[in-house]
């Protein structure tokens, strides 16, 4: 019921040159699922049946053509060589062949030569049911979700070699065709993902010829395993004209020898963010992990002794911790915090109250005495952006406390005070040049409290711009930083301990 007289000539050309009824369906442009739910043997005889129906009106419908075409393509000339092609790479015609009941044996072949086999053996039933063992066996927890295949490249070009086969038969009927082209749209990231990867065990020999064509489409690239990746096929593909692709490829299609195979299905969830503040209390515990040629230096660090729970909660597979801005590994963040996210790989479990999350809190919280966190939550991928967004422009206050060679008194430092939008510039500091490029960063002290403590010792509050380097601001970094508290007290300086008192971010949202 989904196809029409005019489908006739292209069902009889496709299926006598072995190609399977799903691939002759989507080259009819049959866009109803419901066809190709069905059993491939009830479409194959289906098909057949659908052929053998109006006889009449199918010689009628040849008639009406100068040079209707054949019904029949003999297998044995699949296979073409330089002899079978004309001057201008098309195939030459072979005659027709009017026995119905030797046409429609040859549309019994073993292997679809357009699909390979895939749209044949996987839409099956019992694929479908292997495919779902697989999904239960993964144990994953999800809503909705993306069903992709990974096809291999040849598949492209057998798809263009049968359309070009029907372009030329079927033009002379005067049918308008559309190209039809298996495409895999993901609209959802944050989804459920079903993928089957497709293998075919013989070369790629089909895609060679493309590559002596548009050698600039096939060009060795990282981690992978050949040049004959699929978008580069597509984009030879693209660039190749119709005449030049009949002379080095047949058309239709050889017939295959091998099925397709599935080498793995695979299971993965949209990636989770979990959003928070964190105090960390230590004056030996680095943000991220301290690892220097390959060798740790500290036991832990801030994004493992929080993520550590989390991943194994949600039972991801990887994380990837970001943070507005950071500190060094001797300075405390106090106060309400700095804000952090975690983006969670591939979770298995995805469904958390917010009870639930609030016990993972304070679980991480009961873990260690070196950190604390706070406002713990699910958020978006969108919404972490809102941590990143104008980092520069925000305020931090910190808590310095200095050490001076020469006596000082009140008096001295009294005048600290009084300075207000203070301009820095700081070239990059020499302990972290190594990572960061040279460059002269113009930088403001917003406001400085001082209180004294002794002759040598006072502390110091600031408020600055996000991204001023405070030690250098002390103790100028060998005059990289100017002016600094050095320059100003005419003496020299240095800092013994630094806080950070409080992050100007307004996010995640308090709890």
């Amino acid at each position: 019921s989904s196809l029409t007289e005019k489908d006739r000539p292209i069902v009889q050309l496709l299926l006598n040159t072995g190609t399977c009824p799903r691939c002759v369906f989507r080259f009819c442009c049959v866009g109803s699922q419901t066809p190709y739910k069905r059993p491939y043997e009830d479409l194959m005889k289906e098909l057949k049946e659908f052929l053998k129906n109006n006889p009449e009106k199918q010689d009628a419908v040849c008639s009406e053509v100068a040079d209707p075409p054949y019904k029949r393509i003999k297998l044995e000339n699949t296979e073409e060589g330089p002899d079978d092609l004309n001057r201008n790479g098309v195939l030459k015609q072979i005659p027709l062949v009017y026995e119905e009941n030797t046409a429609l044996e040859s549309s019994a072949v073993k292997v679809c030569n357009v699909c390979l086999g895939i749209l044949q053996e996987f839409c099956e039933v019992d694929f479908v049911k292997k495919v779902c063992q697989k999904v239960n066996s993964a144990d994953y927890q999800f809503t909705s979700f993306v069903f992709s295949v990974s096809l291999p490249p040849q598949l492209s070009v057998r798809e263009r070699a049968a359309w070009l086969l029907v372009k030329q038969e079927m033009g002379k009927l005067g049918l308008s065709l559309a190209k039809d082209d298996i495409v895999q749209l993901k609209e959802a990231y944050n989804l459920f993902e079903v993928s089957v990867v497709f293998a075919h065990p013989e070369t790629d020999e089909e895609c060679h010829f493309l590559a002596t064509a548009c050698p600039d489409c096939f060009k060795p690239a990282k981690n992978k395993q050949s040049v004959f990746t699929r978008m580069a096929v597509i984009k030879a593909l693209e660039k190749i004209k119709e005449e030049d692709f009949c002379k080095h490829f047949p058309c239709p299609p050889s017939s295959p020898k091998n099925f397709c195979v599935a080498l793995e299905i695979q299971c993965n969830n949209g990636a989770v963010f979990v959003a928070g503040r964190y105090n960390k209390y230590s004056r030996n515990l680095p943000q991220t992990p301290w690892i220097i040629d390959g060798e740790r230096k500290l036991e832990s660090s801030v994004e493992e002794l929080i993520s550590e729970h989390l991943m194994a909660e949600f039972k991801a597979d990887s994380f990837n911790f970001s943070s507005s801005g950071r500190e060094d590994v001797d300075v405390r963040t106090l106060g309400n915090g700095r804000p952090f996210a975690i983006e969670l790989v591939n979770p298995r479990r995805i469904h958390f109250t917010a009870e639930q999350m609030k016990g993972l809190q304070q679980t991480i919280n009961n873990s260690s005495d070196k950190i604390q966190v706070r406002d713990l939550q699910l958020v978006t991928r969108e919404a972490i952006g809102h941590m990143k967004e104008g980092e520069e422009e925000k305020t931090k206050t910190y808590s310095a406390l200095i050490w001076t060679d020469k006596a000082i008194q009140k008096e001295d430092i009294a005048f600290l005070d009084d300075l207000k939008e203070l301009k820095l510039d700081q070239k990059t500091p020499l302990r972290v040049l190594h990572r960061r490029p040279l460059a002269v960063r113009r930088r403001i002290i917003h406001t400085m409290k001082s209180e004294y403590i002794d002759e040598h010792h006072f502390r110091l509050y600031l408020k600055t711009q996000a991204g001023t380097y405070i030690k250098e601001f002390v103790h100028g970094d060998f005059g990289r930083t100017k002016p600094n508290i050095g320059s100003l007290l005419n003496r020299t300086a240095d800092i013994l301990e630094l806080d950070v008192e409080s992050v100007d971010v307004d996010w995640p949202p308090a709890l």
